[in-house]
């Protein structure tokens, strides 16, 4: 079994007398997005900027590709490209001198500079713009300038921090486009408080919340984590409310139309056999039935509201 990409084991920091994150654990293997959701404030960019080496730990242990942070910083930090929410753009640079000056930074061999800079800007469509001052591009080929010093040095990770902040709805998507053609080679991390972001982008998902993590898995699970709490009805022979009140379990109705209603339930067990049951018995001509499904932000309400802030 392969080495994950990323290992990160009771990770823990602490700022004055409080803490930001506490015992963090998480695993990535070797390709595809993960998402890293949490709201503003929750420790994302606490934790990335240890994973990066921006910050020492106060505890725990992190290793890039078998090699750790901490006892060898300087190998790790070859195995990763890091675009922080705020991309270190230098104005005055054209796009190949801030390419070339972020390699060296990486401490790329001199042959190997030219090649990989070209391939950056290929990859992140910035090519026509090589001679071009980085302040006179859009805030979306900013962010691709941002995005091609994270991956020049063709890492294994690259960890994005809110990548798609301040776009319009246009830039949005090419970034989101491009995000997803760096992943199918290495591992990503994509981290955002933008729910329909992650849920776009990511297949698997870690969310923290006030410093620690609430939750881990795929997508789907995620999606299907909170029990489904009210049922939609399509009907050719509406009821008045108090028939449906008088379903076993049923605690509320919300008329949506005239043939469409939903019901809330306090007790999923058989809900649905007994609506439609009750539905034959009294010649209600139910046409349609559906659990509803929690949307990702109440999901991700309910999930944020367990956990207090830590101490």
């Amino acid at each position: 079994m392969k080495e994950p990409i990323l290992k990160i084991e009771h990770l823990s920091h602490r700022y004055s007398s409080s803490w930001a994150i506490r015992d963090i654990n998480l695993q990535l293997g070797n390709s595809g997005i993960m998402g890293l959701l949490g709201s503003n404030g929750a420790g994302k960019s606490t934790t990335m900027n240890i994973m990066c080496g921006v910050l020492k730990a106060t505890e725990g242990h992190i290793s890039i590709d078998g090699v750790d942070m901490m006892k060898s910083p300087e190998q790790a930090k070859k195995k990763l490209g890091f675009l922080p929410q705020n991309a270190p753009l230098y104005m005055d640079f054209t796009v190949d001198e801030y390419l070339t000056y972020c390699a060296g930074l990486k401490l790329m061999n001199i042959s190997e500079i030219k090649p990989a800079l070209e391939a950056a800007k290929q990859r992140c469509g910035i090519a026509h713009f090589s001679s071009r001052l980085i302040r006179n591009l859009s805030g979306g080929y900013r962010q691709r300038v941002g995005i091609a010093q994270a991956i020049i040095h063709r890492p294994r990770l690259v960890v994005l921090d809110e990548p798609t902040n301040g776009l319009d709805p246009n830039q949005i998507v090419e970034v989101r486009g491009l995000i997803r053609e760096i992943a199918q080679d290495r591992a990503v991390i994509f981290s955002s408080h933008i729910l329909s972001e992650i849920q776009l982008l990511c297949n698997d998902i870690t969310m923290i919340e006030n410093g620690k993590v609430v939750f881990a898995g795929t997508m789907d699970a995620f999606n299907n984590y909170v029990e489904p709490h009210s049922v939609l009805l399509s009907l050719d022979n509406t009821p008045s409310e108090d028939a449906f009140l008088q379903i076993p379990g049923v605690t509320g109705v919300d008329v949506l139309s005239h043939n469409q209603v939903r019901l809330f339930f306090n007790d999923s067990r058989d809900i649905t056999k007994k609506i439609i049951a009750i539905s034959i018995h009294h010649g209600w001509e139910l046409t349609e039935i559906g659990l509803d499904k929690s949307s990702i932000d109440e999901i991700f309400a309910q999930l944020s509201s367990r956990h207090q802030n830590i101490s």
